[in-house]
């Protein structure tokens, strides 16, 4: 049975008024990708940062070779510190040569479905990227009249934290895009955590710095990493991330 709403408290999620939808289009066809600052309102985007900082009950995923780990709440922490180093180290190396990741994330679509934290404002955050509005925006800015879903997961990168590069393109998923709500503040370029896009000559392209209330809107596919969140981080790096899909 899924848990009530009435709990949530927080202003209705909604676009920011006056994004042009046209001009971001225009960026979006000529590079793959854009960039678009204070997209929610000043109320909307504090509570939505105020849920990633203060109330998400974050697990720990990895993978080790073909294998992916998910560790729930608390879980990692309750680890040795020795075996939490080896585990580390063993995923750092598994990234030298095939795709890797490590970082802490709520998988607020799966929880969505089985009707379990209703009681989140990112849940209102969900379904307002299902929502109407949010769908007819993404169709717009990316060119495709046949998205009508999206998946989401929040993420928080934390020192230590990586995710190699891969393409996002997985047959039978119908992703069009991937995209990235920002709720990061203050952030520093010199502490990794940069959304890097690579050209096809293995170089990087172009990097998005973490930022805060920004949406970066990416063409599937396209390569492109998170960098490692080196020691020089003073904090951490949070988004709701996920793919706008075809049916």
């Amino acid at each position: 049975m899924a848990e009530p709403h009435s709990t949530v408290t927080g202003p209705e999620v909604h676009l920011r008024a006056g994004i042009n939808p046209q001009a971001c289009a225009a960026v979006f066809a000529k590079h793959g990708r854009v960039h678009i600052p204070q997209v929610f309102p000043d109320d909307v985007a504090t509570r939505i940062e105020r849920a990633l900082r203060e109330e998400t009950p974050w697990s720990r995923v990895f993978n080790r070779g073909d294998k992916h780990h998910d560790l729930g709440p608390g879980t990692w922490q309750s680890i040795p510190e020795d075996k939490r180093t080896e585990v580390a180290a063993a995923v750092l190396a598994n990234g030298r040569t095939r795709f890797a990741y490590f970082f802490e994330n709520f998988p607020i679509a799966d929880l969505h479905a089985a009707g379990r934290h209703r009681d989140s404002y990112l849940m209102r955050v969900f379904e307002f990227i299902n929502s109407t509005e949010c769908l007819e925006f993404a169709r717009a800015v990316v060119g495709a009249g046949d998205i009508v879903l999206a998946d989401a997961q929040a993420t928080c990168y934390r020192t230590g934290d990586f995710l190699t590069c891969h393409d996002d393109l997985v047959e039978g998923k119908h992703r069009r895009a991937a995209y990235v709500f920002n709720f990061t503040r203050p952030w520093s370029v010199d502490w990794g955590g940069i959304l890097q896009f690579i050209d096809a000559d293995d170089h990087v392209a172009e990097g998005y710095t973490p930022a805060f209330n920004a949406l970066n809107i990416v063409r599937v596919p396209n390569p492109h990493s998170v960098s490692y969140v080196n020691p020089l981080a003073a904090g951490e790096r949070y988004s709701i991330t996920g793919w706008f899909r075809a049916g």
